[in-house]
């Protein structure tokens, strides 16, 4: 792989300098008088119609986790990468029905994160601390993932070094991009994500289009590519029986074994179905729109990603039909991918995997900068902060959280990528009382959600933290599910998602200590918000009307 196509380079090449030229000039699409204030930089103007948005949320939601983690898992043998098309699915009817509330009490109430939710909910600082802190720490894996999906594109373009070079030669081009990323981010805020999704969406489109018409008829068919695919499982589980029998390796196949592995699949569906939209990213995405209707005809329509997600992941079971041989099964789609297409068309997938890994790392940057800005830097250093200095500490937070993702690039094992936005999930989970919850009801009591955050947290990273991966006794987080043990109590043999566990010991402190200081008087704060808030539309009273950004607002 160390030797450069210089066709499929130069094409590659072609789309990537295309975005950085796009993002750059984003600043001037939809132009607003001024990007130095986060409703502005950090929302794009909260202006975007149901067009944009698709694309934007889009391109949020479906990233080089798509393209490089989910058919991974398949190429590797192991089924329950299949989680992913179920999650999209029961992913949808939740937006419909809770996030046109947080866009209508965030535009009353002029909220720019869900830790300012939290914090006019329940009128508390150390919890809206709180989802802010796990906001951004969950984002950093994220965006690592999508470093991850560029590095294996440039590994198998030729031009990251390989597995041999010295860790200059190998992570170079990634600094380079990584920088490219950084600096239209900064300069153009969410407008650059917005604007580049149309064409990472458009590049997605044709490369998955083409490959499942295309790789069939190369490959015998679908019927020969499940064949085949079943009988290398088969011999791998053949000649690796004592391994798997001693637990150093695990089964491979076509479908989720009985009883734990089905397990597993269920509650990583539902775990990260619910987990998806308390992202950071994801609520900056929503609240860029323009109404609440907006919303609701997007969840409508986003579902025919979901579609083309079930595509992706059986091109992980094409690889192993084409022959395809890598030792890190990230390398397997752009390696497939190379070898399968001729050049030209090779560097257009690879675009469409590097592009798709860009759009989503600058939205989940920005959204972690508007985190720090709102929650932590105005909260406790800068009360008094202007909105031109809330910009300014938005747009370096942005580099500064990149700069983190680099470090859980360089630290963790990511030989399966997915278990980073794992690991992110077992993290935001934890907001879902405060935020979900609170826009219902306001029962919980401020000090019992903060204790369940606290007592979630930490369960869930600690089950994590001592998962080793398979094969390696001696690793951490190398994996997110697990047989169900709560404080070396073992409950249970089925593998459970992580996430999931600790959310409910979070809601079981949650409730118990709300009982608690209920009963004995403790002070709950006072509620900023009212109950019409959470049905206000664009051009009802007291909801702020939103300037067109192709005008210039009035002096």
């Amino acid at each position: 792989m160390s030797d450069v196509d210089g066709v499929a380079f130069a094409v590659f090449l072609f789309f990537f300098l295309l975005v950085t030229v796009m993002g750059f000039l984003a600043a001037r699409w939809r132009r607003a008088a001024a990007l130095d204030n986060l409703d502005e930089w950090g929302l794009g103007g909260r202006s975007f119609g149901t067009f944009v948005s698709w694309f934007l949320i889009g391109g949020d939601i479906y990233t080089a986790y798509t393209f490089i983690a989910v058919p991974a898992l398949l190429y590797a043998g192991n089924a329950t990468g299949f989680f992913a098309v179920p999650y999209t699915i029961i992913l949808y009817p939740i937006i419909f029905v809770f996030l046109p509330r947080l866009w209508s009490v965030s535009h009353r109430r002029r909220y720019v994160t869900p830790a300012d939710f939290v914090q006019g909910r329940f009128d508390s600082r150390p919890l809206s601390l709180a989802v802010a802190f796990t906001g951004i720490l969950a984002t950093m894996p994220y965006i690592a993932l999508q470093l991850v999906g560029i590095q294996a594109v440039l590994d198998v373009i030729g031009i990251g070094g390989g597995d041999d070079a010295g860790w200059f030669e190998k992570d170079l081009p990634l600094f380079i991009a990584f920088a490219l990323l950084a600096a239209y981010t900064y300069s153009s805020g969410l407008r650059a994500p917005a604007l580049i999704a149309f064409v990472k969406d458009s590049l997605i489109y044709i490369v998955i289009i083409v490959a499942v018409i295309y790789l069939p008829t190369q490959l015998g068919g679908w019927d020969g590519i499940f064949d085949k695919a079943g009988h290398a499982f088969d011999a791998f589980n053949q000649d690796n029986a004592d391994a798997i029998a001693a637990g150093d390796a695990k089964p491979k196949g076509l479908i989720p074994g009985m009883g734990t592995a089905q397990w597993a699949y269920a509650s990583l569906s539902l775990g990260s179905a619910l987990a998806l939209f308390m992202y950071p990213h994801s609520v900056t995405a929503v609240l860029s729109t323009k109404s609440r209707s907006v919303i609701r005809r997007n969840a409508s329509l986003l579902p025919a990603y979901s579609f083309l997600l079930g595509l992706l992941a059986l091109l992980g079971l094409a690889a192993i039909a084409a022959g395809v041989k890598v030792d890190n099964a990230q390398l397997a789609i752009p390696q497939l991918f190379e070898q399968e297409f001729s050049p030209w068309f090779a560097g257009v997938a690879f675009a469409a995997i590097a592009i798709g890994a860009l759009v989503p790392a600058a939205i989940m940057s920005i959204a972690a900068a508007n985190l720090w800005t709102r929650n932590i830097y105005k909260s406790f250093i800068n009360p008094s902060a202007s909105e031109a200095q809330e910009a300014q500490q938005s747009k370096v937070a942005s580099l500064l959280v990149k700069f983190g993702a680099l470090i859980f690039v360089l630290a963790l094992p990511n030989d399966f990528a997915i278990n980073l936005q794992l690991l992110g999930g077992i993290w935001i989970l934890q907001t879902l009382p405060a935020i979900v919850i609170g826009l219902y009801t306001r029962w919980f009591h401020r000090h019992a959600l903060l204790a369940g955050w606290a007592v979630g947290m930490a369960w869930g990273t600690i089950a994590a933290y001592n998962t080793p991966a398979v094969g390696d006794p001696g690793s951490h987080f190398g994996g997110s599910v697990a047989p169900l043990e709560v404080f070396g109590i073992d409950l249970s043999d089925n593998l459970i998602y992580f996430g999931l566990t600790a959310l409910v010991l979070n809601l079981i402190v949650s409730v118990v200590l709300t009982v608690v200081f209920r009963a004995t008087g403790v002070y709950e704060g006072i509620d900023d918000t009212k109950p019409s808030d959470y049905h206000a539309d664009a051009g009802d009273p007291e909801v702020v009307e939103e300037l067109d950004p192709l005008e210039t607002p009035p002096a």
